[in-house]
């Protein structure tokens, strides 16, 4: 490693200091003045008053949550104290890791603008990006994980979703996103190499190989289980496919560079796509074609992977994350709205019996550390670090869009988590374990179900036949027992929620059904983003070896490693699909732990990179090493819980041995043959990937910091970034341009016409 004085840039600067750029003299300038920056940012009274009303908003939410509980709390206080929560972190602790860690230069390019081929490095606009972005992270993870949470009670999940989002998610999203873009959008397998060195970075390079196997399958079979035999879904989103390539065309060679055009023509589409699934499904010849098989749905979600993740980027990804955006996000906030206005009263304890004992139905485990790995997206998601390192970085315009994208994109899902929490603990308590219990406990019949959750002897909750049979038929479904996954639950509470708003009773079965649906769009964009970047992941690794490989655009590489990564991944999903024991409910545990120790190691990595960037930065090291040292903590305790707990319900291998034994002695108390014999084969391949997975994240944790130590005493380490080219192009930071970013956007604009017409060309 070289030595604090040798620690210099091509450009002959340190990296405590950004290197002098000049643009061309001929073109506007690339960015604001610092002084343009000031005034924009400076604090009049009218600003000072509205934070101040926010902060005292929030205050209030979070004591009506935390303190002033009584029976029943009211729903309102979950979205006001989120919003506020999350306005402040953007506004304040977001600028905080802008202005003294990352340190963003907006005349210099980005590997969008110096690498653009077409196909992978796109400069993309802002409003698009965020919204493949924010597409791409949002998988099941904010619907599924805190629903099954909710057996646990409101409030630790809450803390944990807003909370934890401020403090760990987005800085993990956002720290992850920067640092691979400054370093030509390399994968955070590569970049562990670069900065760990041989050991950490191979051990970091096959974990996440791993575990982006299982995160994907994971998403893809909950998308399976929502589209499942509901001929309204699968038309709905298969309709999603073209209406994306259009807008893509559209985009690129019809009309560059209309954004808000393109966007309402998407949208108007998009809303047909829907109300015309409700039509077509209740046609005779469309039930007979859109009622598929799990097993049809997921091979073709596999072949689907495959062709998303080898196309050019604005030609289907971008485009159809984009469009899915609207629909995540004018769901979630119609959802909140709804509740605004209905302000439905929640009964749900803040702790129940369940997050004190950790003998839950849904899911074993004490409070900690299992909450915490079960709501891993919406609060911390490894998976994010694939995305940020993945596609995203290969198409930012501008390095200051880098805190809107990634830390605005992940507060943006943290808020789906917690509408997803307040819909499912607004239901009753007795069909919420009705529908989450698995068909082991409950049978699958409306009796067992009833026998079973009036045996758990919780206060208030006496559930009758009558009641599940009538929700059942309320939202057009034969049953909802043992209904498990999270989505079908999600879609009752919101159904619940949006009838008293809008439409009452009668559009019950129809709220549900649009739910669902919702539910499969919002999932299915990420299982092409990540297979997109699960291929970049290979080709990088394969690339040490035959360098040919590291070419995104060479398509021999591409198609390989590729398929080789869908393989993967459709294998664990056909597995899920045609096991009846190999599903989610066996999955996502692994899923929740996996994904937390991806998080553990990218937020390893970027501590090392701060570390490296001189002393100037070591005061602000805590923000990354505090949310590293907790998802530490809760990932290894997690992990050792599974591995060595005696409890059947909780450690893997302790259920193996429960029924390796009832199988060597012909008890049959615990299933048929074939029943042991899947969950001994389940359980063993959950065991092994555990230890696997921990060990791996341990070697990484362990070498990023001992890195950081040496960089520390060194005051400083090697500079690993791309060299630094100026930026020939200008585009604003945020959403909504402010008044100096709209007077040189003007400057710009007919210059940016020009390009667009030639790339048309």
């Amino acid at each position: 490693m070289s030595s604090p004085s040798s620690r210099r840039s091509r450009a002959g600067a340190t990296l405590d200091g950004e290197p002098e750029l000049v643009g061309d003299p001929n073109l506007p300038p690339t960015s604001l003045t610092p002084e343009q920056d000031a005034k924009e940012s400076r604090w009049t009274l009218p600003k000072i008053i509205l934070w101040a009303a926010i902060a005292l908003l929030g205050a209030v939410a979070w004591t009506m949550l935390a303190i002033v509980r009584g029976e029943t709390v009211n729903a309102i206080w979950f979205v006001f104290a989120a919003v506020c929560t999350y306005l402040i972190g953007y506004r304040f602790y977001s600028k905080v890791i802008e202005r003294y860690i990352t340190r963003p230069n907006d005349r210099r390019a980005t590997p969008a603008e110096v690498k653009q081929d077409g196909k992978d490095f796109v400069p993309t606009d802002r409003r698009i990006l965020y919204g493949h972005h924010f597409a791409a992270i949002a998988g099941a993870g904010p619907l599924v994980g805190p629903v099954l949470a909710a057996q646990m009670g409101y409030l630790p999940g809450t803390i944990w979703i807003i909370v934890g989002v401020v403090l760990a998610g987005a800085v993990q999203d956002y720290t992850v996103l920067f640092f691979s873009m400054r370093r030509g959008g390399r994968t955070i397998g590569q970049m562990a190499r670069q900065e760990l060195g041989r050991i950490g970075g191979s051990a970091a390079i096959i974990a996440a190989l791993l575990i982006m196997i299982i995160i994907v399958a994971i998403l893809a079979l909950v998308v399976v289980n929502a589209l499942g035999e509901s001929p309204w879904g699968v038309f709905s989103v298969a309709m999603t496919i073209p209406i994306a390539l259009f807008m893509g065309v559209y985009l690129r060679f019809l009309r560059p560079g209309k954004v808000t055009e393109v966007s309402i023509i998407g949208f108007v589409l998009l809303m047909g796509a829907i109300i015309g699934g409700g039509w077509v499904a209740g046609t005779e010849w469309g039930a007979a074609m859109f009622h598929l098989d799990r097993e049809v749905i997921a091979w073709g979600i596999i072949v689907y992977g495959f062709i998303a993740a080898i196309l050019p980027v604005w030609l289907l990804l971008a485009p159809r994350d984009y469009l899915s955006t609207f629909m995540k996000i004018g769901v979630i906030v119609m959802l909140a709205g709804a509740i605004v206005i209905v302000r439905p009263e929640i009964s749900v304890p803040a702790v129940t019996v369940f997050g004190e004992n950790g003998l839950g139905p849904v899911f074993a485990g004490p409070l900690f550390p299992f909450l915490f790995v079960t709501i891993a997206c919406g609060a911390l998601s490894g998976f994010h670090a694939l995305i940020s390192s993945g596609t995203t970085p290969k198409l930012i315009e501008k390095e200051r869009q880098t805190r809107f994208i990634g830390y605005g994109g992940m507060l943006m899902e943290s808020f789906v988590a917690i509408m997803a929490l307040v819909a499912a603990i607004s239901i009753d308590q007795g069909i919420y374990f009705a529908m989450n219990a698995s068909a082991a406990s409950t049978g699958g019949t409306v009796e067992g179900a009833v026998a079973f959750v009036n045996s758990l002897g919780l206060t208030g909750v006496n559930i009758t036949p009558e009641i599940l049979t009538g929700t059942a038929q309320a939202v057009g479904e034969p049953s909802i027992v043992s209904r498990t996954g999270g989505a079908p639950t999600l879609a009752l509470g919101l159904a619940h929620i949006m009838q008293q708003a809008l439409g009452g009773q009668a559009l019950m079965a129809f709220w549900y059904h649009f739910a669902i649906m919702f539910e499969a769009l919002f999932i299915l964009t990420a299982v092409d983003a990540g297979t997109r970047v699960a291929r970049f992941m290979l080709q990088d690794t394969i690339g040490a070896w035959f360098p040919k490989f590291r070419d995104v655009s060479w398509r021999p590489g591409v198609w390989t490693c590729t398929a080789i990564m869908v393989a993967g991944w459709g294998y664990i999903l056909i597995l899920g699909v045609t096991d009846p024991l190999g599903g989610i409910n066996t999955f996502f545990p692994l899923f929740g732990i996996a994904n937390q120790l991806l998080a553990a190691i990218a937020l390893a990595v970027v501590m090392a990179i701060v570390a490296k960037r001189g002393k100037n930065y070591l005061r602000w090291l805590w923000i990354v090493a505090l949310p590293l040292a907790f998802t530490a903590v809760v990932t290894i305790t997690a992990s050792m819980y599974k591995i060595f707990s005696p409890v059947p319900a909780i450690g893997y291998w302790a259920n193996n041995v429960k029924y390796r034994e009832a199988l060597a002695s012909g008890d049959t108390s615990l299933g048929e043959t074939a029943v042991l014999e899947a969950v001994i084969r389940n359980t063993a391949v959950q065991g092994t990937l555990s230890i696997i997975f921990v060990v791996l994240a341990i070697i990484v944790m362990i070498v990023a910091v001992l890195v950081t130590i040496k960089a520390i005493r060194n005051g400083g380490g090697e500079n690993t970034e791309d060299e630094p080219v100026a930026s020939q192009r200008y585009a604003p930071a945020g959403f909504i341009p402010t008044k100096a970013e709209r007077e040189l956007e003007k400057e710009w604009e007919p210059i940016l016409a020009d390009e667009r017409r030639t790339s048309a060309h």
